[in-house]
């Protein structure tokens, strides 16, 4: 139990009397950090949440977007850090499993996985490839059992996660407009827990993620089991064609306990329920136990009593257990009794809403020092230097990573994993693009630049698939709120992706804060994780075959921006410099304008420019074709730096577009009439990546080298250490 000393005043006046051990146990697991977002919610509000696409209705746990012709889709984000630290295999899959049912709450079909995961050093820390490899493996083992593909995701790895682990696993669901699920009840409506048996696995699982990481609590970690999952799915979905549910809530932190007193607040009514009636794994569970275990798949239903016969027929049909534990009532109350003995009688209102906190916030000690710029060693070989980034953890290709999803099931991936962004194809003739980012090197530099980098890069990918983003997803991870200077990272960070959504009119549809991710080594860097959806109204630019002497443009400035960059903090070791910064007019701009081209359909192949700057960029471009290529370094636009900080520099708002040479003509005439800064920095021929300033070769590495290296090096590091 982990209710503060406040909290237990502050629930004493509400009721008025002293509460019960059982109530006590279940507004803690509603009220804790991980449940209540009590440090957070205030500040949430700034995020623009409305717009023209978005369905609001209440008590959904993922948000809607209107695509078109009847049809939407749904989007919502999870993570199981702590679980995932502690056991990483069980921890992930139940990731998995728990956003799949929020998406499947609203009454639509999941259609898509992504993930995005942290971890620390592989290359020195043998605990770090343990978690990475089994976290890999069980969402994978889940999301391929329910015959769901993933996607897409991104992996990063550093030195603050050293004994810990970030999973977050986004999904993406599909269905008509007209069979979402409108939350509604009234009174004598039953209440029914369908899904799987509720046993001691989990208990105290929200309060445990809650807090600093000390110990290593298995018995806070749910098990997962994909095959329920895949039947609850089925019956869910049969069910609701039958229009048998009014309304739905998943079964996630808290378990009983934060299920039914958020649906009962959210639609205003109360519920009596019986523990004795919930179908258990083991014996001789007391109610404590039965009303805050979060095992897992487990759907909370409300139906009318003329519908309950059909909807335990479908349950029966597809062999899961269906209970009717409550009814509604219309007091607003939250009556939990075993038997004919009340064990809690609480205001929905009272448990479902914790009291909020105002944090203070201070602006972190080490920011005063860490940003300035020492001098650095100076770089002679950038061959070497080039060869040594493609290899590193989080520039390496990830083909270790997705070739264990199946990321085919179902037959809607257009654009699989490996390039800036994924596509799905929609049954109203259009296409969905999605994409997660992260740079929790930028964002500790700058947590405001660098959340809104992360926002950028997100859409930056979408669109160069053809996409126009249409909604967003946050997920902001951060230590211990408590603290005024981690608190301030995090509302700098929130500030800043308020301001970008708000410029793009870009809404936040959904998201996660994710407090207390910490050990005793300290604190995680800030670590917001952004999704972005985009649609495509006709087709999708998918990746074609760079010929022999196309060209390839560069739009958009390169600046002196390496503060958090790959080639700074893995080739120097240095932590500091200045984060790159985001001028919202020149994206925008830069952003249309790749749209545009797209379109118009002059573009072969459409490339954001992020992590490990223009050179790491080229040769994924190169690699990925099997093609050299030929660049100049004076040709590409903006600042004039040395040789290092022009290719590995991550300035944003940058595109890099392969083009036919009989289009060349048309797309600079169209570039310079929207006063787009851009130059064509070379072309595509030979075996030999090469970057060359006044005809002066700079870097010179065969497309072989380089690639054996950037395919192999991730799955043999995992694999052998």
């Amino acid at each position: 139990m982990s209710l503060k000393t406040q909290e237990l005043a502050h629930l004493k006046s509400k009721i008025k009397r002293e509460p019960t051990n059982t109530e006590l146990q279940i507004v803690a697991a509603e009220w804790s950090e991980h449940c209540s977002y009590k440090s957070s919610k205030k500040h949430l509000k700034m995020l623009p949440m409305t717009g023209p696409l978005v369905i609001s209705e209440k008590g959904f746990d993922s948000g809607v977007l209107d695509v078109g012709d009847g049809y939407v889709v749904t989007v919502h984000i999870e993570s199981h850090n702590h679980p995932s630290a502690v056991e990483p295999y069980g921890g992930a899959a139940t990731g998995v499993g728990g956003v799949i049912r929020d998406i499947l709450s609203a009454g639509t079909r999941p259609i898509a996985i992504l993930d995005g995961l942290r971890f620390g050093n592989i290359e020195k820390d043998p605990q770090a490839r343990w978690l990475f490899k089994n976290a890999v493996v069980g969402i994978a083992d889940y999301g391929n059992c329910l015959g769901i593909p993933t996607i897409g995701g991104e992996v990063e790895f550093d030195d603050s996660y050293t004994n810990y682990a970030l999973v977050d696993v986004a999904a993406i669901g599909f269905g008509k407009k007209d069979r979402l699920i409108k939350n509604n009840a009234k009174k004598d409506d039953v209440v029914v827990l369908l899904g799987g048996s509720t046993g001691r696995d989990g208990i105290g699982g929200s309060q445990f993620a809650s807090d600093l990481l000390e110990s290593e609590d298995t018995s806070a970690v749910q098990i997962p089991d994909p095959f329920i999952e895949q039947l609850i799915i089925e019956a869910i979905l049969e069910a609701r064609n039958h229009k048998l549910i009014k309304a739905m809530k998943d079964l996630g932190g808290g378990g009983l306990s934060c299920a039914i007193s958020e649906i009962a607040d959210s639609l205003s009514i109360g519920i009596e329920l019986d523990v004795n009636s919930v179908h258990t794994r083991e014996q001789n569970m007391n109610i404590d136990e039965i009303m805050i275990s979060e095992s897992q798949e487990r759907m909370l239903i409300i139906t009318d009593k003329t519908k309950l016969k059909k909807l335990e027929e479908i349950c029966k049909k597809f062999r899961i257990k269906c209970s009717v534990i409550g009814k509604v009532t219309s007091n607003q109350i939250m009556h939990v009794k075993k038997g004919a003995k009340t064990f809690a009688k609480l205001p929905t209102s009272v448990v479902a809403n914790a009291p909020l906190l105002d944090r203070p916030s201070t602006k972190p000690k080490y920011l005063q020092t860490i940003q300035n710029e020492k001098k650095l060693k100076p770089t002679k070989d950038l061959s070497n230097i080039l060869l040594k980034m493609l290899s590193s953890p989080n520039l390496a290709d990830k083909n270790w990573v997705y070739d264990q999803y199946d990321h085919e099931v179902g037959i809607r991936t257009v654009v699989k994993p490996g390039y800036d962004a994924s596509v799905l194809r929609l049954d109203n003739g259009k296409f969905l693009a999605a994409k997660i980012d992260g740079n929790p090197k930028q964002c500790y530099l700058n947590p405001r630049e660098g959340a809104i980098g992360c926002f950028e890069e997100a859409c930056r990918n979408v669109v160069c698939t053809g996409a126009r983003p249409i909604g967003m997803v946050d997920h902001l991870q951060f230590g211990n709120p408590e603290d005024p200077e981690i608190f301030w990272t995090f509302l700098e960070s929130l500030k800043g992706l308020t301001d970008f959504a708000k410029y793009f009119k870009i809404p936040c549809v959904g998201g996660k804060v994710s407090f207390y991710n910490e050990t005793i080594k300290g604190p995680i860097k800030p670590s917001p994780l952004i999704g972005i959806l985009g649609l495509i109204e006709k087709k999708p630019l998918q990746p074609r075959t760079i010929s022999k002497n196309d060209p390839v443009l560069l739009i958009g400035n390169t600046t002196n921006e390496l503060g958090g960059s790959e080639y700074f903090e893995y080739i120097h070791n240095f932590v500091g410099g200045r984060c790159p910064v985001v001028d919202f007019k020149t994206s925008k701009m830069n952003m249309n304008a790749v749209l545009e081209l797209i379109e118009k359909n002059l573009i072969k192949v459409a490339h954001d420019c992020s992590k490990g700057g223009i050179a790491i960029a080229i040769s994924e471009l190169c690699m990925q074709n099997k093609i050299g290529c030929q660049i100049e370094l004076e040709k590409i636009p903006g600042e004039k730096l040395s040789e290092d900080r022009s290719l590995f520099s991550e300035s944003h708002s940058r595109y890099l577009l392969v083009i036919e040479r009989k289009n060349l003509k048309k797309i600079q005439s169209f570039l310079e009439r929207k006063a787009i800064t851009y130059d064509v920095i070379g072309k595509f021929v030979g075996d030999q990546i090469l970057f060359q300033k006044n005809s002066r070769p700079i870097i010179k590495l065969s497309v072989d080298m380089a690639r054996q290296s950037w395919m192999k090096s991730l799955g043999e590091l995992v694999l052998h250490g």
